[in-house]
């Protein structure tokens, strides 16, 4: 059941990033969801905001339709 959850909050956190309008803004929801699903794993928090507001602030850039 937990990796259900886990599955569930890795999910809602990409259909979050889906509704941001510039890089801004993206990278303070990947960076919230990054540590929030870090900390639901059980891994480094601040490393999962890291990641996470990276990922957020340069997904467009890479050419992900989610975030453009």
């Amino acid at each position: 059941m937990g990796k259900i959850c886990k599955l569930a909050v890795c999910i809602a956190a990409f259909g979050v990033l889906a509704a941001c309008d510039n890089d801004i803004e993206r990278g303070a929801v990947g960076a919230a969801s990054g540590a929030v699903i870090a900390g639901a794993l059980d891994s480094s928090i601040l490393a999962g905001a890291v990641i996470g507001g990276a990922a957020g602030v340069f997904c467009d850039d890479a050419g992900v339709r989610v975030c453009q």
